[in-house]
């Protein structure tokens, strides 16, 4: 259950909702399956499944969450051919043209006709409170997700009376500059190496990219890019011996990997939620330790 993926939110303020009253609160916007007529639904549901019943679960101060999505899957082509179609009859019949406003009522009643028959699709996406040194980590490097999580929590703690007020990760220093100069071979932090992935961009023209898979960082033409004036926008690190990651130039952290001396460290056997327990015990604390060195690497956290 390691986390893929890292949006790292600073807690503005202390997490007002401890065990119980976070449960109780996400409980009442628990997820319901999406309806025949209805496009989108997402609510809470356990971390542990099947497994458990709880929808916040806690191993110290470290509180795990799960957001449900549930959509139907109606392809845009689909509507427009059938839409099409229409129009075209009401031409031939009518002997008249169909005008903006009536399409639009047309399409309308089309997406209610074919929702029922859509197939759905569901996901979830999994976040964790750190208590403790105020982060809300987000399994996602999709912003956009990691805002539909931080919404529906936002909405959740508000029912129950409290506020969430946090911000993205900020850095005093510029990961794109001081990534950059890591790759030139300058600085590179204690603890950190370089991989062989990254991404150059033109600061002047940002469609000017080049990607790089399993490619000597130190080569000749890399270091022409970059004395050409190409900047950082990602690139890949390991962390200790212990993380690997693909790191950007919003600290979002993509392409996470535990090495295998970590994941035996776990030791959780037997039933599954001592298993999910350990694992996600020794996740959060080693996660913990990393962004803290994250976050000192670029100069220290922007106030």
């Amino acid at each position: 259950m390691w986390f893929k993926n890292l949006t790292l939110y600073r807690l503005a303020e202390p997490f007002a909702l401890e065990h119980e009253p976070l449960d109780k609160a996400l409980a009442e916007q628990a997820f319901q399956p999406v309806g025949r007529s209805v496009p989108l639904s997402q609510g809470w549901v356990a971390p542990l499944g099947r497994h458990g019943s709880q929808f916040c679960h806690s191993v110290g101060r470290y509180s795990m969450v799960c957001l449900r999505r549930e959509e139907r899957l109606l392809p845009s082509s689909v509507v427009n051919e059938q839409l099409a179609e229409r129009i075209e009859q009401i031409e031939l019949n009518e002997g008249r043209s169909v005008r903006r406003k009536e399409k639009q009522q047309l399409r309308d009643e089309l997406v209610q006709t074919l929702l029922p028959q859509a197939f759905t699709r569901s996901s979830r996406q999994f976040a964790y409170i750190d208590r403790q040194h105020g982060w809300l980590v987000v399994d996602s490097a999709s912003a956009r997700r990691a805002e539909e999580l931080l919404i529906a929590l936002r909405e959740s703690m508000e029912a129950a009376g409290q506020s969430l007020r946090v911000r993205l990760a900020q850095t005093h220093e510029s990961p794109r500059i001081l990534m950059t100069q890591w790759l030139a071979g300058e600085g590179i932090p204690a603890g950190f190496e370089l991989g062989e992935d990254y991404e150059l961009q033109d600061p002047q023209n940002e469609g000017a990219v080049v990607r790089c898979r399993h490619h000597d960082p130190f080569a000749e033409e890399i270091q022409a890019h970059l004395a050409a004036g190409k900047q950082v926008s990602k690139l890949a690190l390991e962390w200790r011996e212990r993380l690997s990651l693909v790191l950007d130039e919003a600290l979002v952290v993509r392409r996470l990997r535990i090495a295998d001396a970590l994941q035996e460290e776990a030791g959780g056997e037997g039933d599954p939620v001592s298993e999910f327990d350990a694992d996600f015990a020794l996740m959060s604390m080693e996660l913990s330790r990393f962004i803290a060195e994250l976050m000192t690497a670029f100069g220290g956290e922007a106030e």
